[in-house]
């Protein structure tokens, strides 16, 4: 594992702080607090044992402490529950901290810029909850332009790439909360309404970078989408450009795909998110 001396040089995180009643603490919120930060390093998931022997502690202790975190919802059961992922309390935190920052604020000339390169609709959406919403919208700058507003549908995550570009990064736990309480609507023929299918596609996404809806949500419309990430490499909401199908040629796709992957990376760079995101730029849609 990095050390904290390393990772807060890479500006991943802050390095913590000195633990212990010494130091004017209260030495349960330290170790809980650790515990989250453990979760946290090993990408999401770590079985108990692992996070006692990081954390110092013996494994009856780390259960209790992990309990109570799990009772707060901090802390979830991992899929086949040999595991602990980060829980959707986090996610409740996280979507306070976002609105404190003003994330639609911040990303607006980014999104204008956008626009005026592409000349194409434009979205910024985040995630509350279980909930897909649109915060921020641009018009087509076409005469013939597609009606991408309704991407802000709160049911349609699973067939936006608006959405897809920030599923692809959650916790699987999350992902399955999201899919129980909102389902897999069929919005077109196109949309994928199999959850293994879906994982399938978020896997592709965050292999490739980038989320691509064809026509999934709307017919006759191509969207691309890349995430939005924070000072913790933490996915914070997402940017989208959205084509009708006739202008959709795979150049175009690229061109617009250039465009969209160096506006997600400069916001998220803004953000304080650790040096670049590699997304597989390089890589051409025509060729998935």
């Amino acid at each position: 594992m990095e050390s904290e001396r390393g990772r807060e040089k890479h500006g991943v995180m802050p390095a913590r702080p000195p633990m212990g009643r010494d130091h004017g603490g209260i030495q349960a919120l330290d170790r809980a607090f650790l515990i989250l930060d453990i979760i946290a390093d090993a990408g999401g998931e770590a079985k108990l044992t692992e996070i006692a022997g990081i954390a110092g502690l013996n494994v009856s202790t780390c259960h209790h402490l992990i309990s109570t975190l799990h009772n707060w919802g901090y802390v979830a059961r991992g899929i086949n529950s040999r595991s602990y992922v980060l829980g959707s309390r986090i996610l409740y935190l996280s979507a306070a901290c976002l609105r404190q920052v003003d994330l639609p604020r911040r990303a607006q000339s980014f999104v204008d810029r956008l626009n005026d390169q592409t000349r194409e609709a434009v979205q910024l959406a985040i995630m509350q909850d279980t909930n897909l919403v649109n915060v921020l919208h641009r018009e087509a700058r076409h005469a013939v332009r597609v009606d991408a507003g309704r991407g802000g549908n709160s049911n349609a995550a699973h067939a936006t790439a608006t959405g897809k570009a920030i599923l692809a990064w959650l916790p699987p736990n999350e992902l399955d909360r999201i899919v129980a309480d909102k389902g897999l609507t069929a919005f077109t023929p196109h949309t994928i309404t199999d959850i293994e299918k879906l994982k399938e596609d978020l896997r592709l996404t965050r292999r490739n970078g980038f989320a691509i809806d064809r026509e999934e949500f709307q017919l006759g419309v191509i969207c691309l989408g890349a995430a939005i990430r924070d000072h913790a490499g933490a996915v914070v909401g997402s940017i989208s450009v959205s084509s009708p199908v006739f202008r959709a040629t795979p150049a175009y796709i690229d061109q617009i795909k250039v465009h969209l992957i160096a506006a997600a990376d400069e916001l998220s760079t803004e953000l304080g998110a650790p040096g670049a995101i590699l997304r597989g730029s390089t890589k051409s849609v025509a060729a998935e």
